[in-house]
């Protein structure tokens, strides 16, 4: 094919992407600069739901397993509540536990449903009752509103559906990306090189919004390709991992059993036995046994992970006699699952701490900057 042809057919695809699918990149980077900070924002919109207020102030901050047991225990009394399936403890003094309730999806439930979680929080103080919401539940009121944001970027509010779409919204952002780095390239001597980057006005709108969003392409085109390819690995696993998987190493990721019968240990043991593992780590999720023949998932923090928030250390105990299954540390995790794991914190922004969820934040204006200068130069050669 001529060069000058390819590149009419290149310029083509990357015009008719970007606007088709401008406004749904639009969407995902203003709820993407949102949900960086979803933890901060939500505690700060839902005080009394999310916040609690040490008894003490001042004094140590403990998550022991005695209370863990302690919550799980005060909760299986009540039969408003009952044994919950999952507890999140608290990560700071003025956190909250968080214990989840799973509502599976009924069988005749529509393509695009999503399931709902009912979350109870628990003052980690009083263990009084705070309130609870549903996560998966729609809506604008404070308690909803940044779960809805979360949805609306990593499902379209639309279930597995929605997820599959915005996995291959993050096929064309990576073909976005590199047909504009073809039509961006210039030729290899210094004078054009500097016209490729260059904003330019010259009392001409149209140039600068060309010139502009030519330039500006070029220099977040790297962080697109990353933001697209992470997109599509949580949302399209199983057409990432097994690509992955055929250049490096991947960790075991099949499902496991409790190797002997019996009565289960209470989840307080089950924490001490997490923490015996890695006495410097943080426990921040629990996922107790549904079955009886489903061990714990216990997930911890370790201090020198890339990953903030939970963390991505999985312990799997087996639920009768309290031993380990199987154990992810992706500090000593193969190149593959490494590779893999960073991933989230790098579409987060979490594996560069603050200045990287900063960076995320204002990153995500960029494709309304893209949308409106692309239409706006493609509009004015259209009248032309």
């Amino acid at each position: 094919m001529p060069k000058r042809l390819s590149q009419l057919v290149i310029g083509k695809l990357h015009l008719y992407l970007g606007l088709s699918c401008g406004i749904v990149f639009v969407m995902l980077g203003l709820t993407g600069s949102l949900i960086a900070w979803l933890p901060e924002l939500d505690a700060l919109l839902n005080p009394t739901l999310l916040q609690a207020t040490p008894n003490h102030p001042g004094a140590p901050f403990l998550v022991t397993p005695q209370k863990v047991q302690e919550v799980v225990d005060h909760l299986s009394a009540n039969p408003a509540y009952g044994k919950p399936a999952q507890l999140n403890p608290p990560s700071h003094p003025h956190d909250v536990y968080v214990a989840s309730y799973r509502r599976p999806l009924p069988a005749d439930a529509a393509a695009t449903a999503q399931a709902l979680t009912r979350q109870v929080m628990l003052d980690p103080y009083t263990l009084e009752i705070k309130g609870e919401r549903e996560w998966g539940r729609y809506g604008l009121s404070r308690p909803l509103l940044m779960p809805t944001l979360f949805h609306l970027h990593r499902y379209l509010l639309s279930g597995e559906i929605g997820k599959t779409l915005v996995g291959g919204a993050g096929v064309v952002m990576l073909v976005l990306a590199l047909t504009g780095l073809v039509l961006w390239w210039p030729r290899p001597n210094w004078p054009a090189l500097r016209r490729a980057l260059r904003i330019s006005f010259g009392g001409s709108w149209p140039r600068l919004f060309y010139s502009s969003h030519k330039a500006s392409g070029f220099f977040a085109a790297p962080v697109l390709l990353v933001l697209a390819f992470s997109g599509v690995y949580m949302n399209l696993p199983q057409v990432v991992v097994p690509v992955v998987d055929m250049v490096a190493e991947l960790g075991p990721t099949g499902k496991l059993g409790n190797t002997s019968a019996g009565p289960h240990i209470p989840p307080g043991a089950a924490m001490a036995l997490a923490q015996a593992l890695y006495p410097g780590g943080r426990v921040s999720r629990i996922a107790l046994p549904a079955k009886p023949a489903l061990p714990y998932e216990i997930r911890v923090r370790q201090p020198n992970e890339v990953a903030q928030g939970d963390g991505a250390t999985r312990i799997t105990l087996d639920a009768v006699s309290g031993k380990p299954l199987r154990v992810r540390d992706p500090l000593r995790a193969p190149g593959g699952e490494r590779f893999l794991g960073w991933q989230f914190p790098l579409h987060s922004g979490q594996a560069f701490g603050t200045a990287g969820r900063v960076f995320i934040s204002l990153f995500g204006l960029l494709p309304l900057g893209f949308f409106v200068s692309g239409t706006l130069v493609w509009w004015k050669r259209r009248r032309k």
